[in-house]
């Protein structure tokens, strides 16, 4: 297969994986029992302000993007030897911009075509595992294709270059991922906590969320991967 077919084979998958990622977020919102926590926050001060969903995750993705430049800059600056391509760290946080405008779009088209679930709990755990299992897919698409990160991703795999600070082992990116995960349930608890919400948009979807995500890229990774990257790549990692 030509390299060109390719590219684009490529950018197919990871454009689905955006799409998928997004109907398994807006799901995941719908059924609820309480959201994954990479968007607890926007999540909740959406509906403590009245403020549009899809709207609020753009502005916390773009807090995001800043965050990561701002901390890769740090880490050129701290450590050269370790971060030596500054501008391609740069250039690649500022792409995760339209992925965030795109990505958001996708958001709100869901939300506009996906009614809430209320009082039917076997129906919104129906909706929360359905979730739990696009976003996995999703996640796992969109990643493995290694275009641009979304926000949500880039911000946790900019923790886990920049911990390698002066000489520092790194953590890897499924810690950081865990620490992060932590981080915002916390920051979504404290949100709740002082404007008199709490526990908005934690719950059993939180939890499952933290856990199964994971082990559904893990195992949509070994059952998919190796194909999907013979039929994206001229080449295949090891």
């Amino acid at each position: 297969m030509k390299s060109r077919n390719k590219l684009i084979i490529r950018w197919v998958f990871y454009l689905l994986g955006l799409l998928i990622l997004a109907l398994g977020i807006m799901l995941n919102t719908k059924a609820n029992l309480g959201v994954s926590p990479i968007i607890s926050v926007p999540y909740s001060i959406s509906h403590i302000i009245g403020f549009n969903f899809a709207n609020m995750t753009m502005i916390v993705y773009f807090i995001f993007v800043l965050i990561e430049m701002i901390m890769h800059t740090v880490w050129y600056l701290t450590d050269r030897k370790e971060a030596k391509y500054l501008g391609m760290y740069i250039i690649r946080d500022a792409l995760q911009i339209p992925v965030s405008i795109v990505f958001t779009r996708f958001l709100n088209v869901f939300s506009a075509l996906i009614p809430s679930v209320h009082n039917d709990i076997v129906l919104q755990i129906i909706v929360l595992l359905l979730a739990v299992l696009l976003t996995g897919i999703g996640a796992a698409m969109s990643l493995n294709m290694r275009i641009i990160p979304n926000p949500g991703d880039g911000i946790v795999q900019a923790i886990s270059d920049t911990t390698r600070l002066k000489g520092r082992t790194g953590k890897g990116v499924g810690f950081c991922k865990n620490c992060f995960d932590i981080f915002n349930v916390c920051t979504t608890f404290l949100i709740g906590l002082f404007t008199g919400h709490i526990l908005l948009g934690l719950g059993l979807g939180t939890i499952l969320s933290m856990i199964g995500v994971g082990r559904v890229i893990a195992v949509f990774n070994k059952l998919f991967k190796e194909r999907m990257e013979a039929v994206a790549f001229d080449y295949v990692e090891a």
